[in-house]
């Protein structure tokens, strides 16, 4: 009876989320070659190619779609039945820090899958500004906190990736092109700060109109066509549109970093940082 590698299903589904074999590789810990040789392993096994050429990058056809399909609830058991037999069960109450945008974006695609897989683990979660989080986590220290900084070679952090910061607006209304109306977050936020700093720079025009500290308080403002903003690239709402103008003054990148500490619930904090530093992973990917 043939046997599937797991291990090669599981670096051909990285392959797919991730859109590209290096970034695969980076994730998991291999060169690109040796994910490649998996990916060929495997499209051996199965007898078809699971992907197809398009410009210099190799893309997932139909019979690659139809397998990460299938390979996703594979591997979920897989996890699933470690998981039941695992001789210590990962529970315990984590304390979690997170911005407002990242909370809206993020939480979504881990609370489940983290719930299903470690349902004994409870999930104390704070959402605000990223200035905010580390006032309290001076206090009364998060187990993992995820903060926005300016500097993308930070050392502090446990892990940090970078993101673009974009200007972003509707397009129902669009932008008065002779002064820039701003929605932004309250004083403290590291996104305010690099706008107002741009535009002032460029000699721009600009006018807050409205500030409120909650990512979807901002996105109603700007729906209703109070103004634009500046987000995280990998945290735009598929509501609101990136703002492709010249006018505007580049924002340049940010740091997106998580830092942990490990001196309760060792398992369930390396556990939840995983899965956050993979789905980070994923939407900047894209």
């Amino acid at each position: 009876m043939k046997q599937l590698s797991l291990e090669n299903l599981r670096t051909f589904v990285t392959v797919v989320e991730l859109d590209g074999f290096s970034r695969a590789g980076e994730v998991l810990g291999r060169s690109q070659p040796a994910v490649s040789l998996q990916i060929k392993k495997l499209e051996e096994q199965l007898g078809t190619r699971l992907f197809q050429k398009q410009g210099q990058r190799q893309v997932v056809n139909h019979a690659g779609q139809k397998l990460y399909e299938l390979a996703i609830p594979l591997l979920k058991q897989n996890d699933q039945i470690f998981q039941f037999f695992a001789q210590k069960p990962v529970s315990g109450n984590l304390r979690l820090g997170i911005p407002s945008e990242f909370a809206t974006q993020l939480l979504p695609s881990i609370i489940g899958s983290f719930n299903n897989m470690y349902p004994d683990v409870t999930l104390e979660v704070t959402s605000s500004l990223s200035a905010s989080l580390l006032q309290k986590h001076r206090s009364a220290p998060f187990d993992l906190l995820l903060t926005i900084a300016t500097d993308t070679q930070n050392e502090a952090s446990d892990f940090t990736l970078s993101d673009d910061l974009v200007w972003v607006g509707s397009d129902k209304h669009p932008r008065n092109s002779n002064s820039v109306d701003l929605v932004v977050a309250p004083e403290g936020c590291r996104y305010r700060q690099r706008l107002l700093v741009g535009l002032t720079q460029a000699g721009l025009h600009h006018h807050i109109r409205y500030t409120i500290s909650d990512i979807t308080g901002i996105s109603a403002a700007i729906q209703e066509g109070l103004g634009i903003t500046a987000l995280a690239r990998s945290t735009v709402p598929n509501h609101l549109s990136i703002i492709e103008d010249s006018t505007l003054p580049q924002l340049g990148k940010i740091a997106i970093q998580l830092t942990v500490r490990q001196q309760r619930n060792k398992d369930a904090v390396n556990k939840l940082a995983e899965f956050i530093q993979s789905r980070l992973a994923v939407n900047l990917s894209h």
